[in-house]
């Protein structure tokens, strides 16, 4: 392995890391509710006017940062490496296991650490040890 000292960036990494923190945490005390972002989507879809408006501004939120971040400085450059079909798949399998696990990375990994449930940590764990051993066998089984 070895590292891009070029690319890395520990203020900027630092500064999301507690952007993500904070906005979980007054998420947390202001609606009482976990950044889930899994859970927040699939509430959104529920279209039952239940937290319905919480739910899109957050959803919102995420998806207009990009734009916010232009304003201020070049977005990081971005490689994809996989084809349509595959990023598909890609999704429905993620979808399925947010499902299974009853949580997503940002429940789990973001609010329920920092919350010390050791069921965020079990599943958190398991979200990392399926992500390395998927990789290892699509870079180094299956190429």
């Amino acid at each position: 392995m070895k590292i891009d000292w070029f690319n890395f960036t520990p203020l900027a990494s630092l500064a999301g890391g507690a952007l993500i923190g904070t906005a979980a945490l007054l998420l947390l005390l202001w609606n009482g509710r976990i950044a889930g972002i899994s859970g927040i989507i699939g509430g959104a879809l529920k279209l039952d006017g239940k937290d319905l408006c919480w739910r899109v501004a957050f959803v919102l939120g995420l998806l207009l940062s990009p734009w916010i971040w232009q304003c201020f400085g070049a977005l990081p450059a971005m490689q994809i490496d996989a084809d349509t079909p595959m990023l598909i798949v890609s999704g429905l399998l993620v979808g399925f296991g947010t499902s299974l696990g009853s949580g997503c990375t940002s429940g789990h990994g973001v609010c329920g650490i920092s919350r010390l449930s050791l069921r965020s940590v079990v599943a958190t764990l398991s979200f990392m040890a399926a992500g390395f051993i998927t990789v290892f066998a699509v870079r180094h089984c299956l190429a």
